[in-house]
């Protein structure tokens, strides 16, 4: 029997994202910092001649159908690249939520060409890998070596790894989906219209507190327009932003799930279990980023 593979399918979390205009094809670019929590989902991939798909864990019903899972998507764009491929049975144990604005299919994708690669021997920075993952959606290629970067373009367009110093996270979904595009509609840019912000510094500052800081001074652009979407982001936002020692309290991505970031990871394990004892009905995990 072959080995059994794992990896991990850790959460993205858009510490910044500012959107630069809107593309004649109708495509938004963004600039995004970008890092991967703590949490997140599990793959696990047994090699064999067939490609197969099993969804477990706690946040398995909100997957949808097994024939549209990302992870089948990712594996058969890199089949398609190389002739002969082993594929196999995964198993996916999902632990987040969907629509959350948190990459959870794109690092189930992602961690499903990692595995791909260490099951067929491949290097990878292996060309068709990359491929396959820009082929299979727009956050793959960020999630597929999941380290700190820059994110511009479609997010196709990504910096070096940039070191972060490790911080305490919270991270709340509220219940409620969020699909990503009524978001991107209600910012209403035409075709072709650019956004008049300055670019983001090309390096960060050093240390927690002046990269705090610069958090601060940052946005999330899609955070209004998701909040007139779904109020419930706005009263996520001022209950992470109550409890004590939050630094920062941001959405992430197009929503509806929300971060907090802490000093250190004792005070975010502290306020993660205060607000799921007063909201018992979110999801709420205490992680870390950076380090």
């Amino acid at each position: 029997m072959a080995a059994l593979l794992a990896a991990p399918a850790p959460a993205k979390v858009n510490l910044t994202l500012r959107i630069r205009g809107r593309r004649p094809d109708g495509y938004h670019e963004l600039e995004s910092l970008v890092a991967f929590a703590g949490c997140g989902d599990r793959l696990t991939l047994r090699a064999g001649p067939q490609l197969e798909l099993a969804v477990a864990g706690p946040t398995a019903a909100q997957a949808g159908a097994i024939a549209d899972n990302l992870v089948l998507r990712a594996a058969t764009a890199l089949a398609a690249r190389i002739a002969g491929l082993t594929l196999g049975c995964f198993t996916l144990t999902k632990e987040l939520p969907a629509g959350a604005g948190l990459g959870g299919g794109s690092a189930d994708a992602a961690a499903a060409l990692r595995l791909l690669a260490e099951a067929n021997h491949l290097a990878p920075a292996d060309s068709r890998i990359i491929e396959a993952a820009r082929a299979t959606g727009a956050d793959v290629p960020v999630c597929l070596y999941p380290r700190p970067r820059m994110m511009r373009g479609i997010g196709d367009i990504l910096s070096e790894p940039v070191k972060l110093p490790r911080l305490g996270m919270i991270v709340v979904h509220p219940g409620v989906a969020m699909p990503t595009p009524p978001v991107f509609a209600a910012l209403g840019l035409r075709r072709g219209e650019r956004c008049p912000a300055p670019p983001v510094a090309a390096a960060l500052p050093d240390g927690r507190d002046a990269l705090l800081a610069w958090l601060a001074a940052q946005s999330n652009d899609l955070e209004p327009p998701a909040i007139g979407i779904a109020p419930a982001i706005a009263e996520v936002l001022r209950a992470i932003g109550a409890l004590a020692g939050c630094r920062l309290a941001r959405m992430s991505g197009s929503g509806s799930a929300c971060f907090g970031l802490f000093d250190t990871e004792p005070p975010a394990t502290a306020a993660a279990r205060e607000l799921a004892t007063v909201q018992p009905d979110w999801w709420v995990r205490a992680t870390s980023i950076g380090g």
